[in-house]
């Protein structure tokens, strides 16, 4: 019984030293945002098309050994996530924005979002205008870039953003490795154990270590599938949105329009004024006015019936008239 406890305490300690590892960040990068670039010692080796799948670190130290237990560099692949956001200028967005979107699908990727919408023009016409993120294949990005703006009007703005998130899998993996040996020493111990309390302990931690394992190998996967796809943001701008306001050139038929439509706006304002001051103002004064003047006004009427009734009072009773002379 007490060696059974020591393992226990061993083993517990082992998942421990595994979960205090630096566990990585909850909102992890978006599929398809992450591009490999082998390295060998942090240099530079090969570029992304040619890479070859990250070495486990177990595999690295059975095979070299220089006799003193140095272990050399491990081959492994960096993880960059890869970002292009774009504003371009076009003659139709939504012409373009299906155009995009057969293009990711060619390319093997996905569109991520659509939207279209109507804005105003400075001519006060509505135009459209959307907004459509995709992913293509990493090592197909400056193709893609390339088609998307070859047919563009104009393109505002394009930026590009890049991020190192090696660290974070390396972590994972050496998190893995730990929490499917303990995985391991609990399986052994629970094989070995005879008491019912003592098997129920152990299935207890062995359930908490292999969900701990499955979600460190969900989050690696997703680093993984994410790893060959790069996203791409594209604000699609109407052509006539841009268009240079013409001055000195008057048509008739340009102010007949604006003059109706302010017309339009005029009576249109006027006529919610009317339909708010009806049915919500006027009531609102209403009821304020019954609320502060009626009072004021019962406490003056009952003022002056008092004094009326006092005045009354006071008022002294009338001589009475002396009687006629006989005749």
């Amino acid at each position: 019984m007490k060696r059974l406890l020591i393992v226990l305490i061993l083993v517990t300690a082992v998942i421990i030293t595994a979960c205090g590892a630096p566990a990585m960040e909850s909102t992890a990068p978006a599929p398809a945002d992450l591009q490999r670039q082998s390295i060998v010692g942090g240099a530079p080796q090969m570029p992304a098309a040619t890479m070859a799948p990250l070495a486990p670190a177990e595999k690295a130290a059975d095979s070299y050994n220089n006799g003193n237990g140095a272990v050399p560099p491990i081959q492994q692949d960096r993880l960059v996530i890869q970002n292009a956001d774009l504003a371009l200028v076009v003659k139709d967005p939504k012409t373009k924005m299906d155009q995009m979107s057969q293009m990711a699908k060619t390319m093997g990727g996905f569109v991520v979002s659509m939207n279209l919408y109507q804005t105003v023009a400075p001519n006060g016409s509505q135009v459209p205008e959307g907004t459509i993120v995709i992913r293509v294949p990493a090592d197909r990005m400056e193709e893609a870039l390339k088609d998307i703006k070859a047919d563009a009007v104009d393109v505002q703005n394009e930026t590009r953003s890049g991020q190192d998130v090696t660290q974070e899998y390396v972590d994972l993996n050496s998190r893995l490795k730990n929490l499917e040996a303990a995985e391991a020493q609990l399986t052994k111990i629970m094989q070995d154990a005879t008491k019912t309390e003592d098997v129920l302990n152990v299935f207890n931690q062995l359930v908490a270590t292999r969900e701990q394992i499955e979600l460190i190998k969900g989050q690696m996967q997703y680093y993984e599938q994410s790893a060959a796809y790069s996203a791409i943001s594209a604000r699609l701008i109407a052509e006539e949105t841009i268009q240079p306001i013409q001055v000195g050139g008057w048509k008739p038929q340009g102010e007949v329009r604006d003059a109706i439509q302010s017309l339009i706006n005029f009576l249109q304002d006027f006529v919610n004024f009317l339909i708010w001051s009806v049915l919500y103002y006027l009531p609102k004064l209403l009821l304020i006015g019954l609320t502060i003047f009626l009072p004021i006004w019962l406490i003056y009427l009952a003022v002056r019936a008092i004094r009326r009734r006092m005045k009354k009072d006071k008022t002294p009773p009338a001589a009475p008239e002396p009687p006629a002379a006989a005749q």
